[in-house]
Formats: structure tokens, sequence, C-alpha cells
């Protein structure tokens, strides 16, 4: 329990013994009757705001423990040692680093942990903090015996605050430290003291020296410039590279020169890092070898930096902006790299500099790439979930309307034939309810909540079925090809959702080809001997049946085609597209087990490919040859059903189409309304039609307490919700089928129908 838990605790035992003390007042006080009434009145007040905040709490509670559980979960994946506290420091949750990093027993707080790295970390932990609730987040480097060290910190919720504790030399590229780096380094305090010297600047200077007047000849130093240092062999002539433009501490970097050498910047191409040189414009002076390598071609010498990367939240003119001022601090700032072949994010550090009295910048870039990559997978996840969240409720409210919609007009229909001047603006009602029925299911499809019905399946005989309708939704303009591998293998989906993303691909493609063109339609068996990492997933090993959907059309840009599978993003105008095409093909087919991904060039076609993993099959279960099925039974019934709903209109709906068909009816709001009615053990129910979410006892549950009694009784469960939205309830409930909202008249009755016979 944190310190904030404890004063919260603190507070509500004081008001309980407020409110109890007030209560014994009152009847023990001996006063004038309208005194312990009020002292009465009093304490009952103070106990039950007591027993609303302590309620209030532990919901609070519960909702933080959640949070604190996925930010925990979050952090455990961190390489380096990370820390959640709240507004008093105290340690809330810590990942696996930090305890092999800070080992021995665990200290309560923060500043605790910290004091076996420097000696005052009260002051560090204070500062940033400051600086953290004004801008979201701050970091400090902080140099010790054992070398240099960066805290960072980022604002959470409810007070509390992210730690990430990290060796800086942990970042070098050699992955050995500062140490390791070849390129000459010093690290400079307050006064001109030498704080630190890397082996490569004691190899060079040959000895250990403790301020900047015993190395250099000429003070002050100036960025970029040519200075003379004093060495055990002598003078030598190097290039000065400062960064760190503060008075607590600075980095110089020193670049010897060949002898032969002619220019300052004559070693500048073979620094071990990634780095540019800028003018104040941002106009590229300089570049090196490995930022060359990293940029790609574009990066030219005169070429404007904004060409060659871009900022994430903001404009890189106003990067360079702030980073112009003077008292500006260095702040790493993520950028995405335009280059054609592959998405690339940089992590970029500016550091001012004067040459020649003109502000120029020394940026050092890092790869970036798995980073954003980690953080776009944690980000996806929880809009998914977020949306999917979201879907599930709308799903359930809205699919009870519909049903009242299309089930009240099915009412009146059977009351209205085709003459009547009615029927046509009924049909367009049900039509378009209908259309909107579909748009639901496409949210469900989403979010990975639908009812699926999978059975096994030849994609060749799925395709041929397909093909009349394909071919008339591609146009006369676009040729249609379709090609089978000779040996397909089955596979395990629902055929009709199945066949919703093939026309989905296919419009698709159609819409990319506005001149015509060819789709092709190729599937094939592919055989992965070892898992296959691609676009963020990994493809397990095994036998796989892929379908190719490919075109001839205009193709997606790079920056698009990471955006096709979001839910209401599209390219088309408004109006011709809703945005959920490709969401929901995604959907069904990660529901289905499958994978998709897609592969595009720019002006000459996309291709989608999905993978299906293969079904095995099953050995038909030997059964005895039985009779011809009879045919089709009447739809007309009779029995007592026991409607159970809390949705008024859905439950009319029902209770007059169940009418219509000749079962008797009993309705009932709400669970307990129907067990209570069971409780007549005169009253003979045939079969429980029942929601499954309703407010109190939910469907599952009140049904499972009926049928200890009633054991024979079927049951139809309907719900807005997929099916497997109740699956975790608790075990199968027997005699049961489950029938999805919106239904129809003669879905219903039918299902009702089948149960009883």
């Amino acid at each position: 329990m944190s310190n904030g838990e404890r004063k919260n605790h603190g507070r509500l035992l004081v008001l309980f013994i407020v409110g109890v003390a007030f209560v014994l007042a009152a009847f023990n006080g001996g006063f004038f009757w309208p005194v312990p009434v009020i002292f009465a009145g009093a304490g009952a007040s103070v106990l039950l705001v007591g027993l609303l905040s302590f309620w209030a709490m532990h919901m609070r509670g519960k909702a933080d423990h959640k949070a604190m559980e996925i930010f925990a979960g979050f952090i455990e994946k961190d390489a380096a040692p990370s820390f959640i506290t709240d507004d008093e420091g105290e340690v809330l949750a810590r990942n696996s680093a930090a305890a092999v990093r800070f080992s021995g027993a665990r200290a309560p707080t923060f500043a605790a942990e910290l004091r076996s790295v420097f000696a005052n970390p009260d002051a560090v932990i204070y500062r940033l903090q400051c600086r953290a609730r004004l801008d979201g987040n701050a970091r400090e480097d902080v140099v010790t015996r054992r070398g240099h060290v960066r805290l960072a910190v980022h604002v959470l919720e409810d007070a509390r605050f992210l730690w990430r504790f990290e060796d800086v030399h942990e970042r070098a590229a050699s992955g050995k430290g500062t140490e390791a780096i070849p390129l000459p380094m010093l690290t400079v305090g307050r006064g001109g003291a030498v704080l630190f010297m890397n082996e490569a600047a004691r190899a060079l200077v040959g000895q250990r020296v403790k301020s900047l007047d015993r190395l250099f000849t000429d003070l002050p130093l100036e960025s970029g410039s040519m200075v003379s240092i004093a060495t055990a062999e002598g003078n030598r002539s190097v290039v000065v590279s400062e960064t760190g433009q503060s008075s607590v501490r600075r980095e110089i970097f020193l670049t010897p020169l060949r002898p032969d050498a002619k220019a300052p910047g004559a070693d500048f191409d073979k620094l071990p890092v990634p780095m540019l040189k800028l003018d104040g414009d941002g106009c590229i002076l300089d570049v090196n070898a490995l930022a060359r390598e990293l940029l790609g071609p574009d990066a030219q010498t005169g070429t404007q930096v904004s060409e060659v990367m871009q900022g994430l939240a903001r404009q890189t003119a106003d990067w360079l902006r702030e980073n112009a001022r003077e008292d500006a601090v260095p702040k790493s700032e993520f950028l995405r790299l335009s280059r054609n072949d592959r998405e690339t994010f940089v992590q970029a550090t500016l550091s001012r500099a004067q040459e020649n009295g003109q502000t120029v910048f020394a940026a050092v870039l890092s790869d970036a790439t798995e980073l954003k990559t980690l953080e776009a997978k944690f980000v996806q996840s929880q809009k998914m979930q977020a949306i999917g969240q979201l879907a599930g409720g709308v799903a359930h409210d809205f699919n009870n309307l519909l049903t009242a919609i299309s089930g009240h007009c099915d009412l009146l229909l059977l009351r209205h034939d085709q003459g009547d001047p009615d029927y046509g603006d009924l049909v367009q009602i049900h039509q378009n309810a209908n259309r909107a029925a579909a748009l639901v299911s496409q949210l469900l499809a989403f979010s990975r909540k639908q009812t699926l019905r999978p059975e096994t399946l030849d994609l060749r005989d799925t395709l041929s079925d397909l093909t009349h309708l394909l071919n008339r939704l591609v146009g006369e303009r676009v040729t249609l090809t379709l090609s089978h591998d000779p040996v397909l293998k089955p596979i395990r989906a629902d055929k009709r959702q199945l066949e919703q993303v093939l026309m989905n691909l296919v419009v698709n493609a159609r819409d990319a080809m506005p001149e015509g063109g060819e789709i092709r339609v190729d599937t094939e068996v592919v055989t992965l001997d070892k898992p296959v990492e691609r676009s963020r997933a990994v493809l397990p090993a095994g036998d796989y049946v892929t379908v190719k959907v490919s075109d001839e059309g205009i193709g997606i840009e790079p920056g698009v085609l990471q955006k096709v599978f979001e839910p209401f993003y599209t390219t088309k105008r408004t109006g011709e597209g809703t945005g959920l095409g490709l969401s929901t093909v995604y959907g069904i087919i990660k529901q289905t087990g499958g994978y998709i991904f897609v592969d595009s060039v720019p002006g000459q076609g996309t291709e989608f490919i999905l993978y299906f993993p293969v079904s095995e099959p099953e050995e038909p279960a030997s059964v005895a040859p039985s009779e011809p099925a009879p045919a089709t039974a009447p739809k007309n019934g009779d029995g007592v059903v026991l409607l159970v709903e809390d949705e008024a209109p859905v439950r009319a709906f029902a209770s007059r189409a169940l009418r219509l068909r000749g079962y008797t009816v009993l309705e009932a709001e709400s669970a307990e309304d129907a067990l209570n009615m069971l409780q007549d053990k005169d009253l003979s129910v045939d079969v429980f039609v029942t929601d499954v979410v309703m407010p109190g006892l939910d469907g599952p549950t009140w049904v499972r307490q009926a049928l200890e009694d009633r054991p024979d009784v079927r049951v139809v469960f309907v719900s807005g919700y997929a099916q497997g939205a109740f699956s975790e309830t608790g075990p199968q409930v027997p005699n049961s089928v489950f029938l999805p909202k919106p239904f129809s008249l003669n879905q219903l009755t039918e299902t009702v129908f089948q149960q009883l016979h």
C-alpha cells in the first residue's frame, strides 16, 4: 500500500469514528428529544459519506491496480532498469533489469535505490520531477565515479512517474562503453575541470589531466576549429567538436589530424557515429560515412535536412529554431527518413556551436527503427483493444434497436401484400435495417468478436461458387483470372466470411484500376520449414494454403501502406467508402487463425497474400444408415415459451411473433422475474428464450439455476454481442442454441420450432 493510500485509509477511519461518535451521542447523551435526532442524522450522514468514499476508493484502487499491471508489463520488456513511483518517491513497480542492476534488498523509495550509484540522489530526483510536471518528461546525465548515467522520467496518470536508468556507455555503437570508442573524448565540468577521459583520449595525451589549461594551449575552445594540444610526444593538432553547451557538463571530442591533413575536417568522415553538420538554416554542410549509409543517397552536402528527414510531431524547422536559442537545452528528436526503400526512424540530438561567427549544429544520429516499431506495436495493441471494446458495446445496443426495427417491420409486412401502397416503403425500411446490420457485423469482424461458423473448405470450390458474382463485380473493363494449385489442401474457415474477404479484396483491386486491367487470384500450398517473421508478425512453421489477390493498378504509397488495415482509414473520396473494408478483412483473417500481408509498388500494382493453416483431415465417424430425412417441418407449433428480455421493444416484437406461430408466451423483463415465475411447480414451460446480457443475473446464470428443477427445458440464447462474449461465464448450457441479434420473425420462430422438435 502506498503512502497516499495509507493517508486515504486514515482519513476514512477518522470519518467512521466521528460518525459512530455522533450516533452514540444521540442515544446516550441524555439530550432533549430534537437533539438525539439531529445527532443520529448527522452520524448517519457521516457514515454514509464514509461508505461511499470507501466504495469509490475501492473501485479506483481496482482501476489503479489494473493500470499498474499494464504499465509493469510494458516496462518488464525494457532492457534498461525502470521504476514506477508515486509522487512521494515510493517504488510501486520495478522491472527485472532494475532487480539485476540494483541487487540486494529492495529499497522502499527510489532515492534509496539510487544511493548505491551517487551520493545525493534526492536533489536530482526533485529537479527532474519539477521539470517533468511542466513538460511531461525530463532527463539528466549525471557523472559518477563509475562513469556516466542517464536518468529519465515520464509523467503517468494519477501523479505517478516512470523512471528509466541507463548507463550512457550502453548506448555506444560498439556496445562496450565510452572506453571502447576509438575517438578521444573528454567530459568537462565547471571551471574547466576534466571529469573523465576515455581510453583513446588517455592514449593520445599520454597521461590523465585534471583541467583544460593543462591540455590546450589556447583557451577558450571553439567547436569545429583546429587547435594544438600538449601530449607526451609534444604538441599535436586536433579538431575540437564540443557538445552539451551547459555550465554543468560538456563533452569534447578530439579528432587527431594526420600529418598530411590540410583541412580541419579531414577525419570527420571516419567518426564512429553517424553525424551531420548543419548551418543555422538547416542546410547540410557535411555528412560522414555512417550518416550517409543510414540516411541514404539523398543526404548530400547542400541539401536541406527537411528533404532527408521529417519530424513526427512538428516541423524540422521548428526543431532547429528551438535549438538555436542561447538558453536551449539539447533534446533528442525522433524523425522519419524520406527513404523510399524502407521505413526508417532516427533519433537525432542537436548540439549548437559557433564557427567563424556563425551558428552551426552538430547532429548525432542513431537508428531508432526498432524502438519506434515496438512503440507502434504497443500503441496498435492498445488501439485495437479500445476499438474492439467500443465495437462490442455499440454492436449490442445497435443490434437491439435493429431487432426491434426489422422485427416490427416483419409484422407489418404480414399485413400488407405487394399491391398495398405502403408495401414498398416497408421493404425499404427492411432493406436498410439489413444494411445497418451488415455495418455492425463489419465492426464486430474488425474487433474479432463476431460469431464464426467454421467448416472444412476446399478453396477451389469456394472460388468456383463465387466466380460468377466476382465477374459481375469487376465489370467489363477488368479481367478476372483464377489459378489453382492442383494439390490444394483443405482449410477450416467460415465460408460466408471468407467470401466477404475475397469480394472486398477484388473490389479494392477493381477500384485501383480505373482504366481496366487484370486481377489475378492464385492459390498455392506453401510449406514453411522454420518460423518466418514478416511485417511485425511471425508465421509458425507448417503447411499453409495461400491466396494471392494481385492487380495492375495505381499501387499504394509506402507511407499509406502501413495504415491500410486501420479502421475508418480510406483514400477514397467522401461517400465512396467507409474505411472498414480492409479492417474487416484483417479481423476475419485473424479470427480464422490466418495471416494477411500486402506488397505494393506505386504505379505497378498491389498484391495481398493470405495465409491459412492447412486443416488436418478428420477420420469420419462410422454411423449406421438412417432413413431419409422427412420433408421440412411446418413453421407453426404449440408449446409454452418463457421469453426473458430486458429491452421492451425487442420483447414486444418477439412475443407477438411467437404468438402468431401458435405458441403460448410468458414474458419476463429480468432474470429475477423469470425465476420467481418458475417457482410455480404447476407451470409448464417447454422453451426458454432469453437475452444473454441483462441487469442483475445474466442469461446463462439464471438458466443454469432453472435447469436444476427443469432439466428437460430447451434453451434459445439471443444477444447483440457475439457468442464468444459469454462463452467464458461458465460451462456449456445443455440443450441450448445461440441466435444472434438482429434476427427476423422467421429466424426466431424457426429456431424455437427446431428446439421443440
